[in-house]
């Protein structure tokens, strides 16, 4: 199964039995579903399934059924799994080793690829470690040694900032993709539809990221290389600067992973998928997450007074003076969500959209309309509105995780700050005390627009580097 990376089905047509595995951690996308004459049908998106099954559900990753034994079994049950405390030692360099061969592994392709690159720690060590290993490779003969990288964002955000930075300092072809507020608006029910959740932090990063990915297909790029995953691993959310001991610390990072296959990987995997392009994501390696995940969480806490950030482990890993990986500003750089990191209006003009469509009397009825995962805001309501009426099947809408969350958290790590109650959203400025660009009390996350919100609006501008055309 190729280390784990895919999902197949594999029919036997002797006798029409069949074996269908899904990847370990959940990357690609997997439902099954059973019709009323007792077919079984198994599809990677809802819309396979939706006309022509009683019943359907998302197929648990790391799991294989076989149609002769009537049932599934986990395949994929690594030492983490069990969420039991591990005690190895931090080595830095047995992680940076781990990762490097992780991306290696990635680069094996004929086709063209690139890097998403948003500026944060992550893409930027997969731009880095990519850039240094191509050369040499089948890829680089065929495509060329010069790594493209591709950052997409609102005017003046911080990723495009971050991005060009690292793209001048590896040397990269970059590609960077500006879109405006309503360019976002205007795309989300097609996102809607093909990312097929009601997720309100997966819808607002999908949006960007279904955007660019139409851009980097249309340029002839068919497979690029992402660093989803890692926030995950490492403790990275903002929400873990108030993780009480590193028991819960740890048990965090273990439901994040196993839940990647609900938002993440869906929106890494369905935002290319559906303009037919491939990511990749080597922080999801199986090795790798192996080696990370043993490390004694201890390390992985976050300690202001002793100079540890979030993902501490991970950039020390990669702080090489000798030959540095990336600028020391970028290598410590503050944890950006990618739907913050595309520029803050981005959110704000999502809740005020939500707000002109949403009025106060059908949040007054939401419990009676949507019983199960009643939406508690407007932004909710809007992209529930538009995900019941793609797939109004009641299987549909239990594919789709809930609960309260603060800064992308499970609803258990809400408990960690009794603060975060009352400011329960998705995105990293919601973790008060901690982001630098934290929500005010009177900012937006009430529901007020700001005044760049109302500037005209541009269409889409692509900027590359001049003259380039990238063929497939």
């Amino acid at each position: 199964m190729l280390d784990g990376i895919f999902s197949f089905v594999l029919l036997d047509t002797r006798d029409n039995s069949f074996i269908v595995a899904r990847d370990a951690i959940g990357i690609t996308s997997l439902y099954i579903g059973w019709g009323l004459d007792g077919s079984i049908w198994i599809s990677s998106e809802l819309k396979g399934l939706h006309d022509d099954c009683e019943h359907f559900e998302c197929f648990p990753p790391g799991h294989l059924y076989s149609s002769k034994a009537g049932g599934s079994r986990q395949w994929y049950n690594p030492p983490w799994f069990s969420e039991a405390v591990p005690s190895t030692p931090y080595d830095p360099l047995v992680l940076r080793h781990a990762f490097e061969d992780a991306v290696i592994k990635r680069l094996m392709t004929d086709v063209p690829f690139g890097v998403l690159l948003s500026g944060g720690l992550d893409s930027s060590l997969v731009a880095s470690i990519t850039a240094r290993h191509l050369a040499g490779t089948k890829a680089a003969k065929q495509w060329g040694a010069q790594l493209h990288s591709f950052c997409i964002g609102l005017e003046g955000s911080p990723d495009l900032k971050a991005a060009k930075e690292v793209a001048d300092y590896l040397g990269t072809v970059h590609h960077e993709f500006h879109f405006t507020v309503q360019d976002g608006i205007d795309a989300i029910e097609e996102v809607i539809y093909h990312i097929e959740t009601y997720d309100v932090t997966t819808i607002r990063a999908s949006t960007p990221m279904f955007l660019i990915s139409r851009k980097i297909k249309s340029l002839g790029v068919k497979m690029v290389i992402s660093g989803e995953g890692s926030d995950e691993i490492f403790g990275g959310y903002l929400y873990f600067h108030k993780a009480p001991n590193k028991e819960e610390f740890h048990r965090e990072t273990c439901h994040k992973i196993k839940a990647l296959h609900q938002y993440d990987c869906l929106r890494a995997n369905k935002s290319t998928s559906a303009w037919g392009l491939e990511a990749r994501v080597p922080f999801l390696d199986k090795e790798f997450i192996d080696v990370s995940m043993a490390i004694d969480p201890e390390w992985k806490m976050i300690k202001p007074e002793q100079g540890r950030i979030e993902k501490w482990v991970l950039r020390r890993a990669f702080d090489d003076e000798e030959r540095p990986y990336l600028p020391k500003h970028i290598l410590y750089r503050q944890k950006e969500q990618f739907s913050d990191g595309v520029g803050y209006s981005w959110i704000d003009g999502l809740k005020a959209h939500a707000a002109e469509n949403v009025t106060d009397k059908m949040m007054q009825n939401a419990v009676h309309i949507f019983p199960h995962n009643t939406p508690t805001t407007k932004e909710a309501y809007y992209y529930r509105m538009i995900f019941e009426r793609f797939f109004p099947q009641n299987s549909a809408r239990l594919t789709v995780p809930g609960g309260a969350s603060v800064a992308c958290s499970t609803a258990k790590a809400v408990e960690w700050d009794a603060a975060w109650s009352n400011n329960l959203d998705p995105s990293g400025r919601a973790a008060l005390g901690v982001h630098l660009s934290a929500y005010a009390p009177t900012s937006s996350a009430a529901g007020i627009v700001p005044p760049n919100m109302t500037d005209s609006i541009h269409r889409m501008v692509e900027l590359s580097a001049p003259g380039l055309a990238i063929q497939s």
